[in-house]
């Protein structure tokens, strides 16, 4: 499918991504709504969580320079210090901001 570069096809391709994310949103949500959550559904769901960030990362770990790869390092090692997601993606925003602006 294809949409012209017009203000109407780009007005389209925003409502069709609207309609999609709500869709999906509110697709979790019933289907949600109809299981319990025992024990084991609250692990998977954990282990999904852990694993979409793992998909999300391990990309740009690859793939990034060496700027994505330390701010990696020191989200991680923030993480495993203080085990708190803000303060760790604080650093790993600063270590990449740094190392972009020190590294022409």
């Amino acid at each position: 499918m294809t949409l012209p570069a017009s203000t109407l096809g780009v007005i389209a391709a925003i409502a069709l991504m609207a309609l999609a994310t709500y869709l999906t949103r509110a697709g979790g949500i019933f289907v949600m709504s109809r299981v319990p959550i025992g024990p084991k559904v609250e692990r998977f769901i954990n282990a999904m969580a852990s694993s979409v960030l793992v998909a999300v990362i391990t990309p740009m770990a690859v793939n990034g320079d060496w700027g994505a790869r330390l701010a990696l390092a020191a989200t991680l090692a923030v993480m495993l210090l203080l085990h708190k997601p803000l303060p760790a993606i604080g650093a790993g925003i600063l270590t990449a901001a740094l190392w972009r602006f020190l590294v022409p």
